[in-house]
C-alpha cells in the first residue's frame, strides 16, 4: 500500500510548474526531462546559453537546472542573463565539476542551489518538489562525499582544463603520467 502511495504521489500532475534543464549532454538533459513529465511537470530542454535564455524567456519557468559547463561555455556567465528573463525562477547549478569557489559564485549570482553529478533521478525531483515554497528540498544535509569521488572530480576537472592533454595534466597535478592514466581508469563510487 505505501508503494502505491508513493506511485501516486509522483505521478499527480503539477501543470502549474514548468522546468527548465539547460545541459550540452543530451543523453542526461533528454533524461531529466522525460523523467519530470512522466511525474506530471511541465518540462523542457536546453542544450546551450542562446537556447537557454530564448526558453526562460518564453516559458518562463518556475525552476531551471543549469549546467555548470556547457562544452566550452560556462553556465555562470549566463547566469545573470537567465535570472533577467526568468527573475522568479529558482536556479539550480548542476556540474560533474564541483568546487567550493563555483559554488559559492553561483549563490552569490542567485543561484538557489547546486548540486554534483553524478545526480540520480530522485534527487532532482525532491528539488523539483520545492519550487512552490522556496525552501531549499533537502530536509537534512548531502553527506559530505568520500575523498575517492572529490580526487576522480578534481582530476577530471583538470583533465579537461587541459583539453584531454593527459602529460599536460599529470604535470599539472604533480604525478606520473601513467599514475594519471592508472586513476582515470578507475570509477572510485557507484553509478545509477
Amino acid at each position: 500500500m505505501h508503494s502505491d502511495l508513493k506511485l501516486k504521489e509522483e505521478i499527480t500532475p503539477h501543470p502549474d510548474r514548468e522546468i527548465l534543464v539547460v545541459d550540452d549532454d543530451d543523453t542526461f538533459r533528454d533524461r531529466v526531462v522525460r523523467a519530470l513529465v512522466n511525474r506530471g511537470y511541465r518540462a523542457f530542454g536546453a542544450s546551450g546559453m542562446s537556447d537557454a535564455v530564448a526558453r526562460a524567456q518564453s516559458i518562463p519557468p518556475d525552476c531551471i537546472f543549469l549546467d555548470l559547463r556547457l562544452g566550452r561555455e560556462n553556465g555562470l556567465d549566463v547566469l545573470p542573463e537567465i535570472k533577467q528573463a526568468a527573475p522568479q525562477a529558482r536556479i539550480i547549478i548542476l556540474t560533474g565539476y564541483g568546487s567550493i569557489a563555483t559554488a559559492v559564485a553561483a549563490l552569490q549570482q542567485g543561484a538557489a542551489d547546486y548540486l554534483t553529478k553524478p545526480v540520480n533521478i530522485e534527487h532532482i525531483i525532491k528539488y523539483a518538489r520545492g519550487i512552490k515554497t522556496g525552501v531549499p528540498a533537502a530536509s537534512q544535509p548531502d553527506p559530505i562525499p568520500p575523498l575517492d569521488r572529490v580526487e576522480w572530480e578534481h582530476i577530471h576537472r583538470v583533465l579537461q582544463d587541459c583539453d584531454g592533454n593527459i602529460s599536460r595534466a599529470a604535470a599539472l597535478l604533480g604525478i606520473h603520467r601513467r599514475s594519471l592514466q592508472r586513476k582515470l581508469a578507475k570509477r572510485p563510487f557507484p553509478t545509477k
